[in-house]
């Protein structure tokens, strides 16, 4: 085959013209921005330019080169995983701790004050409006002077309507230790009685302590006031 036909054959197939020109440049020398070099460093007196499209093709034909890691990449790399969170084990919540205040301490203390007469039991202290046990009267009024920690013998009914004592409130507004109070009438029909807790979800009765009339210190429900028309109202003490 003469060479007019060789050039023919490859200039109809530029990939294996690009193969023949960098296998012949690779004989022959080292290739350095499209001029060939013989091995002693110094140019070869015959340079070889080869077409762009046939070194496109030879390039194609070398494996490609590995990327230097600069030293500013290397270190963005450690800063970034230096910002990121560490992972750290946390501990378990802690249940949350009810935190109480002086006002319901002060209202248990009117509650445990009242215990100590011992309602509904045969040691409890006998109903009298001229007695007196510890220092306050033995009958209602006298009864609740005690547990409000009041002094003895203790106001009467009408004296706990006092704005200096105490101050009206709803009913749906009872709380412990609060009083449910009859001021009307005389001092055989008047009455206190003191609110503990309601006696079911309707507030249709309550828990209340109370000195009665020929018994004495009792615990029982009672729906004093909360009839329509009813002469008993709700007070708080303002010591409470």
């Amino acid at each position: 085959m003469n060479g007019k036909h060789i050039k023919n054959r490859l200039s109809r197939n530029p990939r294996a013209a690009a193969i023949g020109a960098f296998v012949g440049l690779a004989l022959c020398g080292t290739v350095t921005g499209g001029v060939v070099l013989a091995d002693s460093g110094s140019p070869s007196e015959s340079r070889s330019t080869v077409r762009s499209g046939d070194a496109a093709a030879a390039a194609e034909l070398l494996p490609p080169a590995k990327k230097d890691r600069s030293s500013e990449g290397r270190a963005a790399d450690s800063r970034e995983r230096s910002d990121r969170p560490s992972r750290k084990t946390r501990k378990p919540a802690e249940a949350p701790t009810e935190k109480r205040s002086d006002e319901q301490d002060a209202r248990d203390k009117v509650i445990e004050r009242a215990k100590t007469w011992n309602p509904g039991t045969d040691d409890r202290v006998r109903y009298s409006q001229t007695r007196t046990y510890k220092g306050y009267r033995t009958d209602c009024s006298g009864y609740v002077a005690m547990a409000l920690g009041l002094s003895g013998p203790g106001p009467n009914t009408v004296g706990f309507t006092s704005s200096r004592l105490t101050e009206r409130i709803k009913m749906s507004e009872l709380k412990k230790g609060d009083l449910v109070m009859d001021a009307q009438g005389t001092n055989t029909t008047r009455h206190v009685v003191i609110f503990e807790k309601w006696a079911n979800k309707a507030h249709t009765a309550y828990w209340a302590y109370e000195q009665r009339g020929r018994y004495g210190t009792d615990y029982r429900t009672r729906d004093y006031g909360l009839s329509s028309g009813s002469e008993y109202k709700a007070y708080r003490p303002k010591n409470l």
